[in-house]
């Protein structure tokens, strides 16, 4: 496969404004077109599998089988459910039915223009397909920037782009920090950036001098709540997973776990046992556990893992020219480790005891609020108090990561994690999409309307307060539920006294 090859600097606002003229020419925003886009869009991908496949395993060492599962078919169900229902959510809705009833309040669903996605390196087609689907649905023109730690990735969607896409409405743009740079100077209608905080906050700042609106998934750090009285065997499978697919390199991964003291052996067992199930033959085989994508990055999880004043149980191997880093297990971690410090976006999983379930969720809101959270637990009151205690983009109960490829549910994080919402489906239509105003008034609700104009008098204000004031009911009525309580078991026992009354006239009688 071809070297990388970048997008000379001064290309990029050549492309921009062929994306402006595409937009322009209002191709993008009919249906039919967007159909064919996206039936391009889906064999663009079953086309190309072995290909897609192998580019992932020059670029990040992962296994097809892996690949497979965690992208390919993935993004291929993303595309088809837009596919299927994109044209419905272009309808205009009607408002909700109001004195102005008569002007036909109606949302109109309009693209809002040339946007602009950064995808990220560590699932490079399913984080592009579902927002560019989206995108497309939605009838923007669209500048993709892929990863630059993915050359071979990076390379085949640039030869591919041409061959299926509109290349005046969508378009690929390849290089490092430069281009990137460049593209942050010009005016797009919206910008979404997978990736670092430190980088989103860049983003965030560029996109503010033109007033473009910016969607940011940041990740963090993911913790796991483990309640000792749940199976053991199938949490620890689960998390093991979340933890080491992709080397670990996803941001809704559990990142550590908190479990009270008195389970933390049982659990450790648990893990050992899933460890040897999932790794009979060891973890350096080729495609069991997938690779860091450069040595910056390895060095920085090495230093980690050096750092660490915890017990590692598990793992711990590492290899430098392989870029490689073995599934690793470490108890005994405390809150100030160099373990719990950022995001550790590999293999590694640390294992943090408490006295209690209080204390684990104090842990977790005393930090920065996560992508996911996660919590084991039978007990429907513990889950309860989690999710009702605890603030993060998505809140999972016996799982981990498969909130992400769940169909009707959007992915997106809070506070330091990012903001806003999209990926699957309708969310990723949305999010690209702006929802218009409209009113129509007809003449005929003059009548309705002219008390606005002047000169003002008590008529005209009484008419105004008749037809637009709301009414409420009693101030006490809500916080003081004896208000209420009172004319309840009055009327009940005037409905008592006129029922005794009756039967005993009937008696009499």
């Amino acid at each position: 496969m071809a070297d990388l090859q970048y997008t000379p600097i001064e290309e990029i606002e050549k492309i921009h404004a062929s994306l402006q003229a595409g937009f322009k020419s209002g191709r993008a925003r009919d249906i039919k077109y967007r159909k064919h886009q996206l039936l391009q869009l889906a064999y663009l991908l079953k086309d190309n599998k072995d290909r897609f496949n192998q580019a992932a395993g020059l670029d990040l060492g992962r296994s097809y089988p892996e690949n497979e599962i965690l992208e390919h078919y993935v993004s291929l169900e993303q595309i088809k459910y837009t596919f299927d229902n994109f044209e419905k959510w272009t309808k205009p809705e009607s408002a909700e039915f109001s004195i102005y009833f008569g002007a036909r309040p109606q949302i109109r669903k309009e693209p809002k223009g040339v946007v602009l996605i950064f995808v990220p390196f560590n699932y490079p087609i399913m984080l592009l397909m579902s927002p560019l689907a989206g995108a497309i649905a939605a009838g923007n023109t669209i500048c993709v920037k892929v990863s630059e730690l993915l050359p071979a990735t990076s390379s085949l969607l640039a030869e591919l782009f041409p061959k299926y896409l509109d290349q005046d409405l969508y378009r690929i743009v390849n290089g490092d920090i430069p281009v990137s740079t460049k593209l942050l100077e010009l005016p797009w209608d919206h910008i979404l950036y997978t990736g670092s905080g430190r980088v989103g906050k860049i983003v965030a700042a560029a996109a503010a001098k033109h007033l473009t609106p910016v969607t940011l998934e940041l990740g963090g750090k993911c913790p796991t709540i483990v309640d000792p009285r749940v199976n053991l065997k199938v949490a620890a499978k689960r998390i093991l997973w979340g933890r080491t697919s992709n080397a670990g390199q996803t941001c809704v991964a559990p990142d550590y776990v908190l479990i009270p003291k008195n389970g933390e052996e049982a659990f450790i067992n648990a893990l050992k046992e899933a460890y040897r199930e999932f790794y009979p033959n060891g973890t350096t085989e080729p495609g069991n556990i997938a690779r860091l994508p450069n040595h910056g990055s390895f060095d920085r999880v090495k230093g980690l893992l050096d750092d660490t004043k915890g017990t590692i149980i598990l793992g711990g191997e590492t290899d430098r020219e392989a870029k490689y880093i073995a599934p690793t297990i470490v108890k005994n971690v405390g809150p100030e480790d160099s373990l719990m410090k950022d995001e550790i976006f590999a293999p590694i999983l640390p294992i943090i005891t408490v006295g209690d379930f209080d204390e684990a969720i104090e842990f977790i809101n005393a930090r920065d609020h996560p992508l996911a959270l996660y919590i084991f637990t039978d007990d429907s009151k513990l889950k309860e108090k989690v999710f009702s205690n605890t603030r993060s983009g998505s809140c999972v109960c016996n799982e981990v990561v498969l909130q992400i490829p769940t169909p009707g549910l959007p992915f997106g994080g809070f506070g330091a994690s990012g903001n806003g919402g999209y990926h699957t489906g309708k969310y990723s239509f949305d999010l690209f999409t702006h929802q218009r105003s409209t009113l129509t008034m007809p003449n005929w609700m003059e009548v309705a309307l002219a008390s606005r104009y002047p000169p003002f008098s008590s008529r005209k204000s009484k008419l105004v307060e008749t037809l637009s004031s709301p009414s409420f009911p009693p101030r006490d009525s809500v916080y003081n539920p004896r208000g209420w309580g009172k004319w309840v078991v009055g009327f009940l026992t005037l409905g008592a006294s006129i029922l005794w009354t009756q039967r005993k006239n009937l008696t009499a009688h």
